[in-house]
């Protein structure tokens, strides 16, 4: 009985020993199995490239790390193709480009640069990333490059145009801060009668500044695209041209509103200073410049500034295709590589850095959701008292302001059409050349360049 019993005991541990084996065995493979299946996930590592400077890194720096606390498994490697420069770092992203690197995601500092690029390919749609979250890109952002009817570009930043006015300098005229729909004719009158003074005390009702924004500020504030039309012609034929090239010289010549465009290139003056300095009661500028006021350090004043939208054309003078007072709004864009390994996480980062309520953004968002009046609040810091708010916030924000969506044209031959609007404003500020030779010859250059370098 006790060799059986012996027997038994042996039998049923080779047994127990035999299926702890087989299990052990089962699981290991089943480890491997689900190791070469990619179930163990593994942490991803994506790159941001863009072109901050030495202060903005530190708040994107921030942001990405809020990213990471969102999202763990996801890091994220902050590239900086060139500190401060989006047109250098442009060129260095075309070279990864071109070389086949792998590209995840980029910020571009216009419409035109994600379209330019998308159209060679080098950017990923991001229509399937949209449908499958259930969105609507106009519902969701400002500005939506597109394509052939795909998206590839999703709005980062917006940049927004409007008129600073020197409030006292209103009080004093008995001129109530202008609202939406007022037009560059009631601009003029308000010039006029903000105009002070004499010789070096002058004050003039206005400023214009050296750029194409001022040569015809409705071309670049309510036209889609400041080069061409839509079906690719050029917009240099448009009535706003002859309107606005002879209203900067009625006010300069016969209003004596606006400094001459002459002493202006020859002084090489500081628009910021102008304003600040007391030498303009009114200038167009842009939403980069609302810190100013309450830089006081840099720009001492006494008068509080207010803030009004870019006037509209006169009826006399509406370009073509105008959508009844809708603005161009400048836009960095965010674009996925389509040299990517990691489309999903790529577009999870997209979104989280266009439409974060981060206290870390530094610039006003390009999503419609945003609470733009936080920042907007960080922005005036801690000179309010130097700010007609409520002015800035109707300006930015009020129910009448309306925006463009972008241009279906892609104009890459931006540089040689900037030159024939420089050099027309110019022959017809500085000679007595009338406006509608000078035109004919605008149109005329601007065509040939067209024909020969745009596609359409």
């Amino acid at each position: 009985m006790a060799t059986k019993s012996k027997r038994y005991f042996l039998l049923s541990t080779c047994l127990l020993l035999a299926l702890m084996m087989f299990t052990s065995a089962c699981g290991n493979k089943a480890d491997e199995s689900a190791q070469s299946n990619g179930t163990e996930k593994k942490e991803v590592t994506l790159k941001y490239y863009n072109w901050d400077n030495e202060a903005q890194q530190e708040g994107t720096d921030a942001m990405l790390r809020e990213f990471e606390a969102a999202n763990p498994g996801i890091k994220v490697e902050h590239v900086v193709l060139v500190p401060g420069n989006s047109l250098e770092m442009l060129k260095k992203l075309d070279f990864l480009i071109s070389s086949g690197d792998e590209v995840d995601v980029v910020q571009l500092p216009s419409t035109s640069a994600v379209v330019e690029r998308a159209v060679r390919s080098a950017f990923t749609p991001l229509n399937e990333f949209y449908d499958k979250e259930g969105l609507k890109a106009e519902d969701e952002y400002y500005v939506n490059p597109q394509v052939d009817g795909k998206y590839y570009g999703m709005p980062y930043t917006s940049g927004y145009t409007y008129v600073m006015l020197n409030k006292n300098a209103l009080d004093e005229a008995g001129l109530p801060v202008p609202k939406f729909g007022w037009t560059w004719d009631d601009y003029r009158e308000y010039a006029k009668k903000l105009t002070k003074g004499e010789g070096v005390d002058k004050r003039y009702g206005t400023y214009f500044h050296t750029w194409e924004l001022y040569m015809n500020a409705p071309a670049q504030t309510v036209m889609k695209d400041p080069f061409r039309y839509d079906d690719g012609s050029t917009i240099l034929s448009d009535p706003t041209y002859p309107y606005f090239f002879q209203l900067r010289k009625d006010m300069e010549n016969v209003d004596k509103s606006a400094k001459p465009y002459a002493d202006v290139l020859a002084s090489k003056l500081n628009y910021r200073s102008e304003f600040f300095g007391g030498s303009a009661a009114m200038i167009m500028s842009g939403s980069f410049t609302i810190p100013d006021p309450g830089n006081l350090e840099q720009y001492p004043h006494d008068f509080v500034t207010a803030f009004a939208p870019v006037p509209l054309p006169p009826k006399n003078a509406l370009p073509k295709d105008y959508e009844g007072g809708k603005y161009f709004v400048g836009s960095s864009q965010l674009a996925m590589g389509s040299t990517t390994k990691h489309k999903e996480e790529s577009y999870k980062l997209m979104r989280f850095m266009s439409t974060a309520d981060s206290a870390n953004r530094q610039e006003f968002s390009g999503w419609k959701k945003a609470d733009q009046t936080a920042l907007l609040e960080r922005m005036i810091g801690k000179n309010k008292d130097k700010y007609d708010v409520e002015s800035l916030k109707n300006t930015l924000f009020g129910d009448d302001i309306k925006y463009l969506d972008a241009s279906k044209v892609l104009t890459i031959s931006s540089a040689d059409l900037t030159k024939v609007i420089d050099d027309g404003f110019s022959k017809f500020m500085l000679s007595s050349e009338p406006i509608e030779k000078v035109q004919a010859w605008m149109v005329e250059e601007a065509t040939k360049i067209i024909n020969e370098k745009e596609k359409k």
